[in-house]
Parts: structure tokens; sequence; C-alpha cells
């Protein structure tokens, strides 16, 4: 499937917004320091910009997952990495294996699934439990690579504020595209995990990388919190997004949504939020806007557990500092493929959603 020329022009439109808007991130002389107002979530109203494409199913299966998928896969070639969290033994939200297993099968043959070890003691802190962990958990039907296994690597950030470089799983630098197929969820210390949380933190390397992000020198292990954590986080994302740009799709599965990350395996927090289905888009900053606001749509109380852990954590900063850094647009076109591509929006995707059934 080839990709059209309005997907790359309308990227391309979104990142020089950003830089018209005036920010100059990690300006010289002066020291860095996190913004504030991550705990505010801003209205699409009170947005500013151009529109990417985001596509959107209710389709919550192999097949849905399948056909939104379908159209972002023309900006993979090569070898690509499919960066996925298997979450850790007997996880009971991550995206379905059998989803995985045929999308792999069917769309992306000889694909890998790709990981990095866990800064966290547990059972993936090490590639030799990290791989007892994925034998339990079923991923046994195509390459697992753990990209730190054999070293680590620095990509450059550019325009960074907190970093120039960042440090992620050597294994990384093998591949010539990349697939971020996300669970959206909820997050502990993010707020809330999408593609930022997936890539940022998960191709960091679980010793230096993840360090780099979570620890203050002097400090805790989990020491830096709040806008600075969102920050940093994102500009690891952008060393691994620009390091494969233009040839990186992003897809985000909404659905079994705890507060809980699923690196909380069985002792996540119970589900409460609807699922609602499944977001894709070229623009990585336009997949988890969507995916937030598709749940802010939600009715007051099917989408409180969700908004007030986005909320706490400040986890909006996640995505204006995606668009200050020139990652994307916070504004789009929902289309929803469920009805011949018609734009909709999130109300109207959300409308009639069920009560999470478990």
């Amino acid at each position: 499937m080839s990709i059209s020329r309005r997907g790359f022009v309308k990227g391309a439109a979104c990142t020089a917004a950003a830089a018209r808007a005036g920010f100059v991130p990690g300006e010289a002389g002066a020291a860095p320091a996190p913004a504030s107002g991550g705990e505010v979530y801003i209205p699409y109203a009170d947005r500013r910009g151009p529109e990417a494409d985001v596509w959107f199913t209710r389709d919550l299966s192999a097949e849905g997952l399948r056909a939104v998928f379908a159209k972002v896969a023309g900006a993979l070639k090569g070898k690509v990495a499919v960066k996925l969290h298997t979450g850790e033994k007997n996880g009971p939200n991550i995206i379905p294996r059998p989803w995985v297993q045929e999308l792999l099968a069917r769309d992306l043959p000889g694909a890998a699934i790709v990981e990095t070890n866990a800064y966290y003691a547990g059972d993936r802190d090490t590639t030799a439990k990290h791989r007892e962990t994925l034998r339990v958990n079923g991923w046994s039907f195509a390459p697992v690579d753990i990209l730190d296994e054999h070293g680590t690597a620095m990509l450059p950030v550019k325009g960074g504020k907190w970093f120039k470089e960042m440090s992620v799983g050597k294994g990384l630098l093998a591949y010539d595209s990349l697939l971020a197929l996300t669970h959206f969820k909820g997050h502990v210390m993010g707020g809330f995990g999408g593609s930022d949380k997936n890539i940022g933190i998960g191709c960091a390397d679980g010793r230096i990388g993840k360090a780099m992000i979570h620890t203050r020198k002097g400090g805790g292990q989990w020491s830096i919190t709040a806008e600075e954590f969102m920050e940093r986080m994102t500009e690891s994302t952008k060393a691994t997004v620009d390091r494969f740009a233009p040839h990186a799709a992003f897809v985000n599965v909404l659905r079994n949504m705890s507060v809980s990350c699923d690196c909380e395996g069985v002792h996540a927090q119970p589900v409460v939020t609807p699922n609602i289905g499944i977001v894709a888009s070229l623009d990585i900053l336009a997949c988890d806007q969507a995916s937030v606001d598709l749940v802010m749509a939600l009715s007051e109380k099917d989408r409180a557990a969700l908004a007030e852990r986005m909320s706490s954590r400040h986890g909006f900063r996640q995505l204006t500092y995606m668009k200050e850094l020139g990652m994307g647009c916070d504004r789009y076109r929902l289309l929803d493929i469920d009805h011949g591509g018609t734009a909709i929006q999130p109300a109207d995707a959300v409308a009639g959603v069920k009560p999470f059934a478990g």
C-alpha cells in the first residue's frame, strides 16, 4: 500500500507549525526547567494548527487491528520492529496475543517484536528473566528481540532541553522501520501510556536510558516526576522516532484500560473504563491526542478513573511537549473506517459504548 502525498504533506505542516509557534528548546544559557500545566486537559477548540489523519475502528478483534493497520502500513519498509509491551507474567490487560500473531503472519512477515529490559526489579530486569516471562506469556510465534541484550547505543535528541542524546537498546539500529503497537491505558507515573510512553520508555535501555528519564542524580530511583518526567520521556521518544522517520507508524488499542500500566501485571487496578476501539496514524502526537480525546469524550462516570489518573500525574504534558518539539499535530481528522472513512468527532466514536464487563 502506498501513502498519499497528502499524508506526508500534513506531517510536514504540523512540524512547521510547531516551529512557527516560537518554542526554542534547549536555548543556550537557559537552565533546563520543566513547564507547568500538565494537569490541564486542552479541549480541541483551544488548539491551533494543521490537522493530521487518524483512522478509527470500533472493531476490537484481530480483523479490526488488521483493517486499521492497513491505513498506515505503507510507511513501513525493510526490516520492521514492532514495539509492543509484552507484559509481566500473566498480565491480564495486554493486547491479545492471537491478534498480534495474525497481524504479523498476514501483514508483517519477517517482522520482529522488540522490547528492552525493565528498570525496576522483577521478572523482566535481566535478559534471562525477560525471556522466561516471554515464554510464560506465550510470545513464541515470532522473534522477540530484547534490544539491550547485546549493549546500548546513543541516538541524538534534536532540539531537546534535557538531553542531547538518549541511550537505547543497541539492537534498535538493525531495523529499517518501526511500528508502535500500543496498549493505551493509564500509567502510575505518566498518567497515560500511549505511543509516546511505549517508545520513550520502551526503547530506552534498561540501565542507562531509563535511568536518564527516571532518576535525578543523588535522588531515589523514581525521583523525576510530573512535567519533568513527561518531557524527558518525550525527548527519548523523539530520538527514536527521528531515527526511523518517515518509516514509522503508530497504533493505539483502547481496550482493558486500567489506570495501571501493563508493567503492574496481575497487580493492576481493576478496569472500569469502557473499551473504545483502535486508532492508527502516521503522526504520533495525533495518535495519542485522539486516544486521550476519546477517553475524555466518554460520560463523566465512565471517564472518571482514567481522567483523574492522567490529570493527577500531569500526563497531558506529554501532548503539549510533543507539539512543542515539532513531533506532530494535536488537531486531526478522525476517520471512521467502519463507515467508509467518514470524518467523525470523538463523541460520535464513543456513542453507545458499553460498561466494561471483563
